[in-house]
């Protein structure tokens, strides 16, 4: 008898944490990883090979927590930072505040696409008053950001806009030593005017007849020599009358003790003279223009210009002088020339009424002084009064044959007059007044003495 045993299958077993050993089928495997609670915190993540050391042992100071962007702060008072703009009109419209906390309320209008033209239809405020409140009103915070006293600015509270925006081109030093002079001597609009251009001016003007007697840092110190430069004007001009009213606005508003000798002596008459004035500044009398100087000028001269390789025969050929004829101070020469230049009225030339010529050098060479590389290369104008021909002043320079004896086939030169008085050279082509080197464009600060 045949018998068969058949052994049943046992179900399989699996003997992890994951699959319990149980019959089939199996239930459903789900995953349950361990969750310890963690603190939350805003990381910058490293790379991933060092990610888990980062979460675990990172030291707290190598956490570079993210910083949220924070805009910045408004402009606007705080009582009005909340206002529509029916309600900003509203206070501009009706002056409700102080001027300077309704001020920014401009530039918030016209960001919401108000021109200026409609805002002044809209609150009676033009265009021209709208740019001064705004600026002025930035003038006055960089016044409060320096702490100036508060004498000074409870003067601008109420009003003094006109005068705030005047000075709004100076330095913020400068802006609130112009505020406390201008608050101590009572100005208004057109004084300020003066005062913030005389400020600005008064470093470029070293050249000058008395400028090292004046201080910089004192603005009624660059206010009075405004004025002194303005009375030299009107004493070329021989308008006495006005040379003296401005040399009394100026000993009105100098500070320093050496400013005002200098200012009672002239004043008096005790000063230097004209020819005086130009032996002791051509002593260093080079300069560099300044883009737009002549533009800016009161006072300008116009001089016929030479070649330096023409050689002496230009400089005497070239007109003696010319003088602004009819109502409109149209030029007219002696004889007729091909070349001219226009300078500014510095005080070396600004009395130089016959005789002045501009001789055109090609590098500066020739120049009797040690400088730098940069500058030699540079082409420079002499400006020489050829009615002084006489070597007599030491320290002056004298336009002169580059061999210092008036022939040969040399170019021209510049020489010393001790120089030319140990070569036992009597007389020159003329005595220079001014070297001059072009504009820079790349040079803010222009106008300087270099030597």
């Amino acid at each position: 008898m045949f018998s068969l045993t058949v052994n049943s299958p046992k179900p399989l077993s699996l003997s992890t944490p994951f699959l319990p050993s149980h019959p089939h089928p199996l239930p459903t495997i789900t995953h349950k990883p361990n969750l310890t609670p963690r603190p939350i915190s805003a990381l910058i993540i490293p790379p991933s090979g060092q990610r888990n050391q980062q979460y675990s042992t990172a030291a707290p100071q190598q956490q570079q927590l993210y910083q949220p962007f924070r805009p910045p702060p408004s402009p606007l008072p705080p009582k009005f930072r909340n206002l529509d703009i029916n309600s900003k009109l509203e206070v501009l419209a009706n002056r409700l505040g102080l001027w300077y906390e309704y001020a920014p309320l401009i530039p918030s209008l016209t960001n919401e696409g108000f021109t200026p033209s409609t805002l002044e239809e809209i609150t009676g405020i033009t265009g021209v008053e709208q740019n001064r409140l705004v600026v002025a009103a930035q003038v006055r915070d960089t016044l409060v950001e320096l702490s100036l006293d508060e004498e000074t600015l409870s003067f601008f509270e109420s009003g003094g806009a006109e005068l705030l925006y005047e000075i709004r081109l100076l330095s913020v030093k400068q802006r609130a030593d112009a505020a406390r002079f201008m608050v101590r001597n009572g100005f208004d609009m057109k004084q300020a005017q003066d005062l913030a251009r005389a400020m600005k001016d008064f470093p470029r003007r070293r050249i000058d007849y008395g400028w090292d007697k004046f201080t910089g840092d004192s603005p009624g110190d660059c206010l009075a020599f405004w004025f002194f430069r303005l009375a030299q004007e009107h004493a070329a001009a021989a308008a006495e009358e006005s040379r003296v009213e401005a040399m009394e606005k100026a000993l009105e508003v100098v500070e320093t003790e050496s400013a005002r000798n200098v200012l009672v002596e002239v004043l008096e008459g005790k000063g230097v003279d004209k020819d005086s004035v130009i032996d002791e500044q051509v002593k260093v009398p080079l300069v560099r223009m300044k883009l737009g100087e002549v533009a800016e000028s009161t006072k300008v001269v116009v001089l016929p210009v030479c070649k330096a390789e023409k050689r002496e025969f230009e400089v005497e050929a070239a007109p003696w002088e010319c003088d602004g004829v009819g109502d409109f101070g149209i030029v007219e020469a002696e004889k007729d020339w091909r070349r001219w230049v226009v300078l500014p009225g510095w005080q070396p030339i600004a009395g130089l009424e016959r005789g002045g010529v501009a001789v055109s050098f090609k590098s500066g060479k020739l120049l009797p002084w040690k400088e730098k590389r940069k500058y030699k290369e540079e082409p420079v104008l002499v400006v020489a009064d050829r009615g002084r021909k006489e070597v007599v002043v030491d320290d002056g320079f004298y336009l002169v044959l580059s061999g210092g004896n008036g022939s040969g086939d040399e170019a021209l030169m510049v020489e010393r007059g001790l120089t030319l008085k140990e070569m036992g050279v009597e007389k020159s082509l003329g005595m220079v007044l001014l070297v001059v080197r072009p504009p820079r464009w790349e040079d803010e600060e222009q106008l300087i003495d270099e030597d």
